[in-house]
């Protein structure tokens, strides 16, 4: 359906992808390749620039809320931009009737991720709708960074090679599942809490030791196979992906199972994969373990020379597939 905004249009996948190019890069000249965050020349320095909005269903859930979400999606979106995040703005379309506790401590949690990032928020603005209108809460941020010298390429893709290592710092759904969960009141065996975390810490002792940093994005909405598809669209090489090696935690996996759901797929909120040099993996993988934000980080794939655009999975059975960019929406309202 092409005459109206499905919610399929949100998913991070191919319809949000072609509804981008189809509506706004034109309209607004933006460059391609898309990335979070423009890097843009300021007297002579590097200036990375994001925004970003949240409508998460519910604003509370294990793990975090909305205003955590938000200032943590924003850091992350500059930190892989190879920035070092400094300053940020929030601004809040509040639904009349809303209570004073619950945004007092939404409130609280965005300042108490802010410090812990080092980012300091300072500006925004506030409206108000009538009830009905908004949902209970909507918050939009932006951000601005500085680009560190030598890490202006990072999220161009530029420098991908054949045979570099595909780096995730730890298990991925976590976040969809703890939202779905919190959402339908489902109880699982063992809690499943939200990854939320601003990565920025993480991603600046990796780029401090390594210097084989070939590219880096976080991986939101789409989950894994968006953003591998992402990057295989824009260097027109092929991503091998070890299946046993996604460290997809066991009550994530089995809400999967019984939900119908692919670990590939779905969304998170402190997950950053990094491609890098041959090599280089193991220093990576070191530091990623001395974080907080690296729990079980693995070497999930490598970049190919041939299957051009392609994104390869071995199986656990052994066999291959290939996993396609998400066309529809596993679950709506996820940030």
């Amino acid at each position: 359906m092409k005459d109206i905004i499905t919610l399929g249009h949100g998913s991070g996948g191919k319809q949000m992808h072609d509804l981008i190019k189809e509506i706004f890069t034109g309209s607004f000249g933006m460059p391609e390749p898309l990335t979070d965050s423009a890097i843009l020349d300021f007297t002579g320095n590097k200036l990375a620039f994001t925004t970003d909005s949240y409508v998460v269903d519910p604003l509370f859930f294990p793990g975090g809320n909305i205003g955590k979400l938000a200032v943590c999606g924003t850091v992350n979106d500059l930190a892989v931009s190879g920035a070092r995040p400094l300053y940020l703005s929030a601004s809040f379309i509040i639904e009349e009737g809303f209570p004073f506790a619950k945004l007092s401590e939404i409130a609280a949690s965005m300042a108490e991720e802010a410090h812990k990032a080092g980012i300091k928020i300072v500006t925004g603005d506030t409206k108000v709708v009538e009830k009905g209108k908004c949902d209970g809460l909507f918050i939009t941020t932006s951000g601005a960074g500085a680009v560190l010298p030598g890490r202006e390429h990072i999220s161009s893709g530029k420098r991908i090679r054949p045979g570099d290592k595909l780096i995730i710092n730890g298990p991925p759904g976590n976040h969809s599942i703890a939202v779905l969960g919190a959402r339908k009141d489902l109880s699982f065996t063992t809690n499943v809490v939200s990854d939320c975390a601003a990565l920025n810490h993480l991603i600046e002792s990796v780029c401090n030791a390594c210097d084989e940093i070939h590219f880096m994005r976080d991986v939101t909405r789409g989950g894994l196979a968006a953003v591998l598809n992402e990057i295989a669209g824009i260097t027109g090489m092929g991503m091998s992906v070890d299946e046993p090696s996604v460290p997809v935690d066991d009550p994530v996996r089995g809400a999967c199972e019984m939900l119908g759901f692919d670990p590939l797929y779905l969304a998170n909120e402190g997950k950053v994969l990094i491609i890098a040099g041959a090599g280089s993996e193991d220093k990576i993988l070191g530091i990623m373990r001395s974080d907080p934000a690296g729990t079980r980080p693995e070497i999930i794939g490598e970049v190919l020379s041939g299957e051009k655009n392609h994104v390869i999975l071995n199986t656990v059975t052994g066999g291959k597939r290939i996993i396609d960019m998400p066309i529809g929406l596993q679950l709506p309202r996820i940030c």
